[in-house]
């Protein structure tokens, strides 16, 4: 029997709500609009007309393959991050709206600062660099990745978001000295692997199975990224210049820590919407 967009898309709603996924609203009507080649406008639009055998079948490959376990970003190949359209493929983790609180206090300064370099570590799909180079314009902006696969996403998406001018991207390890070549940052954004390495394999499928292990094991603790880039790569940001990062659950005290070490002062922790904190920032002081 024939459907029609709308039904099929509230059948699909059904079917990920009962499995437990989250956002089973967004993530119906993103595969409706993958499957179909519309918009969201468009799917609205034509919420009334029916749909073909054959698009009814791909719907349903694709739903079957989502209720398996796999991400809608990577089913579709793309994924929104503040405002912004992103490539997305199974090289880098897919944006989550937590990492909306990394991007936005890292824009606030940067916009403040007016021109200013600004090194977004562990870029992945360069989601959060890209923002801050969206939305202050005087920044120019290095997407730093260590993954040749991840690079090329973050060069589609710098050619994406029509941010070529003020963005490009260059291979680094955050585990590293910098290179000299790179120069110097006034802000440098990290979201950097942070799941302990024995805690991967009780990760929920969604993320074990699919995202890059590249971009989630942190070491022994979750922590060696920040220790790595608090200690390694302080040199890289001028005097009085910030670095922001993104942590996990439990994690905002000992990276707090690590950073007064290393020589920040000025150090605050942010919560996200969930009330958790999420972000870590401090100003680079003089002397250590």
């Amino acid at each position: 029997m024939s459907t029609t967009y709308n039904n099929l898309y509230m059948d699909l709603r059904a079917q990920l709500r009962a499995a437990g996924v989250e956002m089973s609203t967004l993530e119906a009507r993103e595969l409706v609009c993958f499957a179909a080649g519309k918009s969201r406008e468009e799917l609205i639009r034509d919420g009334a007309l029916y749909v073909s055998p054959e698009l009814e079948h791909r719907v349903r490959e694709l739903t079957a393959r989502r209720l398996a376990g796999e991400p809608v970003a990577y089913l579709i190949g793309e994924w929104e991050f503040y405002g912004l359209e992103l490539d997305i493929s199974p090289d880098v983790l897919i944006p989550r709206a937590d990492t909306e609180v990394l991007a936005e206090r890292a824009i606030e300064y940067c916009a403040a600062q007016g021109e200013c370099r600004v090194l977004d570590l562990c870029a992945g799909s360069g989601c959060v660099g890209l923002a801050v180079a969206a939305h202050a314009p005087r920044a120019r902006v290095a997407l730093g990745e260590l993954s040749e696969a991840a690079l090329k996403i973050c060069r589609q998406n710098v050619r994406r978001c029509g941010l070529s001018g003020r963005v490009i991207s260059v291979q680094a390890d955050a585990l590293k000295k910098p290179p000299d070549a790179l120069g110097e940052f006034q802000c440098i954004v990290s979201n950097p692997p942070y799941i302990p390495a024995g805690d991967i394999p009780g990760l929920d499928a969604s993320v074990r199975d699919y995202e890059p292990h590249l971009a989630l094991d942190g070491g022994a603790d979750g922590l060696d990224f920040y220790r790595s880039i608090a200690q390694t790569w302080r040199d890289a940001l001028t005097e009085d210049g910030r670095l922001y990062f993104e942590v996990g659950i439990g994690q905002a005290d000992s990276v707090l820590r690590i950073m007064r070490a290393a020589g920040f002062g000025d150090i605050q922790v942010v919560k996200d919407t969930h009330d958790i904190p999420r972000v870590v920032f401090g100003t680079r002081c003089a002397q250590v």
